[in-house]
């Protein structure tokens, strides 16, 4: 497969795995110093005195090449040692944290206290792990994606963790959106970006959560012909998370066809599986150009090909 050449910037919106697995065959096909991904960090928590980051976490371990594949999150060649005491003494059972993954956030939350922001926090972290592509949290504030259910409210990482998706939605928000501003620089590479793509990530808590910072969906507005999505669900179910489980709570209908509708006012452009190749019609009558392939990342082959492809548009 030949590496696409091209000095412009591609931007992508990121969630967790889904948009990590695109990206690991992205960074294949482009070199890695042309991208800039700005994360959702909705479902940051602080846990055992920790500052966790979960989809950085992802996207930086997909990119440094350590990632867990099979699980799709944590280093891979993982030992759970230190989490079996800790579980011991805070008596929390359900979040799991590898030994290699609390270096991590120990280093994260010791320059927290030195008074660094995320996006430098992170940048370092990056760094330190040999990275090239530019990983930007979606801004520096504090942003938590709250679910609300049937019989009480709760982080995100627990309603998907914890209680592995089982409650009952009724609805989300995101407490502490109302004061996130995006990181220095992030409007000027949206805007001088020859490609935003946006990842196969919950349209609702991956990529809503960064639209919703200030101004990023404006920009988006004015650079909707350059925007390219890819769905997260096929054939009426999410590939991996919630994102169906929200729809069907919050009265959409489960389909690749709902994310178009979701997105239409923020991209041009929409790539579909080819197993949903039926709804093309549909999605271009909402005024988008509509495109269909192999959405389902299964090898590092399938990665690299639905990258080319979406490059290649």
């Amino acid at each position: 497969m030949k590496r696409i050449l091209n000095e412009n910037r591609i931007v992508v919106l990121a969630g967790g795995v889904g948009a990590a697995k695109f990206i690991d065959g992205l960074i294949r096909v482009i070199d890695p110093e042309r991208l800039v991904i700005i994360v959702n960090t909705g479902d940051d928590l602080d846990l055992f005195g920790l500052k966790i980051c979960p989809d950085i976490d992802i996207i930086t371990y997909t990119l440094a090449n350590v990632i867990d594949r099979d699980k799709g999150w944590g280093f891979s060649n993982e030992t759970f040692n230190s989490l079996k005491l800790l579980q011991k003494y805070y008596d929390i059972g359900w979040f799991n944290l590898g030994d290699k993954d609390l270096a991590t956030h120990i280093f994260r939350t010791d320059l927290f206290n030195q008074g660094l922001s995320k996006s430098e926090i992170t940048s370092i972290i990056c760094r330190k792990l040999g990275i090239k592509a530019r990983v930007i949290p979606m801004c520096n504030e504090s942003v938590i994606t709250k679910i609300k259910t049937s019989s009480e409210e709760m982080h995100f990482e627990e309603y998907y963790i914890k209680y592995r998706c089982e409650p009952t939605i009724l609805d989300f928000f995101f407490d502490g959106i109302d004061k996130a501003n995006p990181v220095k620089g992030v409007i000027t590479e949206l805007k001088e970006a020859e490609k935003i793509i946006i990842s196969p990530s919950n349209p609702f808590v991956s990529i809503g959560t960064i639209l919703g910072v200030q101004g990023i969906k404006d920009v988006l507005k004015q650079k909707r012909k350059n925007v390219y999505g890819i769905s997260p669900i096929v054939e009426g179910k999410a590939i991996k998370g919630p994102a169906d489980k929200l729809m069907q709570c919050l009265g959409y209908e489960v389909s690749c066809k709902t994310v178009a509708e979701i997105y239409r006012e923020i991209l041009a452009n929409f790539i579909i599986d080819k197993r949903d190749s039926f709804l093309k019609p549909d999605i271009e009558q909402l005024g988008l150009n509509c495109y269909c392939f192999d959405t389902i990342m299964g090898n590092l082959e399938k990665k690299k090909a639905l990258a080319e492809f979406v490059m290649n548009l």
